[in-house]
């Protein structure tokens, strides 16, 4: 049998940091929310801007993007793998399986 430096060449593998990747304090997939707030924003402030002038546009743009900043933040804080927490009482009728 051959020895194992002759049939397979050993190549160093980085496995990252096992952190989340985060951008400007955005964490994960909210930098997606993030991007996605930032283009919609921009959107609504040039159908704002053609529809009814510039003034109107600059509103939409910062409640949109205030609003966006707002909710990516709130939910951030909240965690990456949101979870939805059941509230009540559960009666389990019958635990053997048939």
């Amino acid at each position: 049998m051959k020895d194992r430096d002759e049939r397979y060449q050993d190549y160093p593998v980085f496995k990252g940091l096992q952190r989340p990747l985060e951008f400007m304090g955005i964490q994960g997939r909210y930098i997606y929310w993030a991007a996605g707030t930032a283009g919609g924003a921009i959107a609504g402030f040039i159908v704002a801007y053609c529809l009814l002038g510039f003034v109107a546009g600059l509103i939409l743009l910062v409640a949109a993007l205030s609003a966006g900043a707002a909710l990516i933040f709130i939910k951030q804080k909240k965690g990456l793998h949101t979870k939805q927490n059941e509230h009540g009482v559960f009666v389990y009728a019958c635990s053997k399986r048939v």
